[in-house]
């Protein structure tokens, strides 16, 4: 055990040199900081400020938009398989529709509506049919909505170059968006709140201007008024008739990104394989005509259509600020929101809140360094000084680490960082009274050592290995600020470990080699 080779030595004051440098950032003001060190400890909201936003999936939109294509489909697999029906309505929760039972023929009406959805079911009442969702494809499919727009709001925040943005889900409907660092919230529900569902539309050239703007446009053709960019001189929003008809989705979109056409910012966009070719055939056959762009359900841009476009690449105009057309970029490259999301609750926390509870949490820190230092100096002297010594390295290596990994530290986190601190002599106090047994036993000096660092051994790696487990589980299990509990309270069972037990040994061994006293100070 006393046996301590260079090359352990070495290693040792390697790792403690690397953790050192990766802390060093953290002590330093961004003027004294040299680009060559690596990055500070992020901040949580608590510590450094942010916006807090919880948002609402507004499913039932979803539902009432998705059964609206689903009187389509029901329409179009009826004609499909020759079966007669009259009057199909929606009524928001179910499709209905009167069946012409002699057109039926023996087939199952449960079948042909499985074609169409596994999660459909069919209620008959004489000649009167009910097709909707069963309760368990309702709840099936707000999970994966809730799940795919966790995802998209995810990919939105971080394509922002926003730094450890905390994004969760809340019950069965609800997500946290939570952004240290952002002043301004409204710049997070730009990005957050749209659902940048863009789908492409041809414009209806039979219905003159006039008749848009009045509503008075014919089956299979709907209005649609143009953003905020494109308004009458009464202000009223200038109106599209625009085919119902969805001739291409955004969903096809591969890449879309902000750039300049004639000194204007634009929108440049591509399609995938499937959507190219769609694209391109759309542009042959349409040569002329007018093309819209719908986004969120206004017209965004509706260019003629110059030539054919055979690459699949297009730029969307509409007299953008640089901004806006970032903005627009960044939402098409995310995707689509599913479904609307709707703000339940805001919260701003401001810097100087922030700063507080860093100076609370560094009083707590400071306070309990000291108290354990002063317990181990009285309690243990020389060897209680070797502890400290490992105890300091301890806080570093717990820092650096932090650093290193970029995790987030929340107030929380500061509370697992003092409870680290007062854990991590724990390793020490049990080998340094173990080595008090064996004086009293009449062992010398060099045995006594050795016998107590071997005997606590096993002991102090049980300990800390429960705690551990139970580190790894709140993290595994726990969300936001409870997972930068376990962050720190794991990181700092492990450097108290290699502190307690590698460190504190090499410098009692290499005291014990030069000094060779016959009485240990302990």
């Amino acid at each position: 055990m006393l046996d301590f080779p260079r090359w352990k030595i070495i290693t040792i004051l390697t790792v403690c040199l690397f953790f050192i440098y990766t802390a060093l950032p953290n002590v330093l003001t961004p003027e004294q900081r040299p680009e060559w060190l690596g990055s500070t400890v992020n901040l949580g909201l608590d510590l450094r400020g942010g916006v807090h936003l919880l948002y609402e999936l507004d499913f039932d939109n979803y539902i009432k938009e998705h059964m609206e294509n689903l009187r389509s489909d029901v329409r179009a697999a009826l004609r499909e398989e020759g079966i007669g029906y009259l009057d199909i309505t929606n009524t928001g929760e179910s499709i209905r529709f009167t069946l012409r039972r002699d057109t039926l023929e023996g087939r199952s009406l449960q079948t042909i509506m499985w074609k169409l959805d596994q999660g459909l079911e069919v209620e008959e009442d004489g000649d009167t049919i009910r097709v909707s969702y069963s309760s368990q494809a309702i709840k099936k499919r707000r999970t994966e909505l809730l799940e795919q727009s966790i995802e998209i709001v995810n990919r939105r925040v971080n394509e922002t170059g926003t730094t450890e943005p905390i994004i969760q889900r809340q019950g069965d409907n609800r997500i946290i968006v939570q952004v240290p660092g952002l002043d301004d919230p409204q710049v997070l529900k730009d990005v957050v709140g749209k659902t940048a569902k863009m789908t492409f539309h041809l414009v209806n050239v039979n219905v003159t201007e006039e008749q848009a703007q009045a509503g008075n446009v014919p089956l299979g053709t709907r209005v649609v008024p143009g953003d905020e960019r494109q308004v009458l001189k009464d202000g009223t929003p200038y109106k599209y008739a625009i085919y119902s008809k969805v001739e291409l989705s955004g969903e096809m979109l591969t890449g879309a990104n902000a750039t300049y056409q004639q000194g204007q910012p634009v929108v440049a966009f591509s399609f995938d394989t499937k959507g190219a070719r769609k694209f391109a055939e759309i542009t042959k056959k349409n040569v002329g005509h007018p093309f819209a762009v719908v986004l969120d359900g206004r017209v965004v841009t509706a260019p003629n259509i110059r030539t054919p476009i055979l690459d699949g690449r297009g730029i969307i105009e509409g007299n953008f600020t640089v901004e806006s057309a970032n903005t627009l970029a960044l939402l098409l490259r995310a995707g689509a929101l599913p479904a609307p999301l709707e703000i339940v609750e805001e919260r701003t926390v401001g810097p100087s809140l922030g700063s507080d509870s860093i100076a609370a949490g560094q009083a707590a820190a400071v306070i309990a360094i000291i108290i354990v230092m002063v317990f181990m100096l009285v309690s243990y002297g020389l060897f209680g000084i070797f502890s400290n010594i490992a105890l300091i390295m301890n806080m570093v290596m717990l820092l650096g680490a932090l650093s290193l990994l970029q995790a987030t530290l929340t107030l929380p986190g500061i509370a697992g960082i003092v409870l680290t601190l007062g854990m991590a002599v724990d390793a020490n106090v049990l080998i340094f009274e173990r080595i008090r047994e064996e004086i009293t036993r009449g062992r010398t000096t060099f045995s006594a050592v050795e016998n107590g660092f071997k005997a606590a051994f096993h002991t102090i790696i049980d300990s800390n290995l429960t705690t551990l487990i139970a580190a790894s589980i709140l993290f595994a299990f726990g969300t936001g600020t409870i997972k930068g509990f376990a962050v720190t309270l794991a990181l700092g069972i492990l450097s108290s470990m290699f502190t307690a037990i590698m460190l504190t040994r090499m410098m009692v061994v290499i005291w014990l080699k030069r000094v060779r006293p016959k009485a240990l100070p302990i």
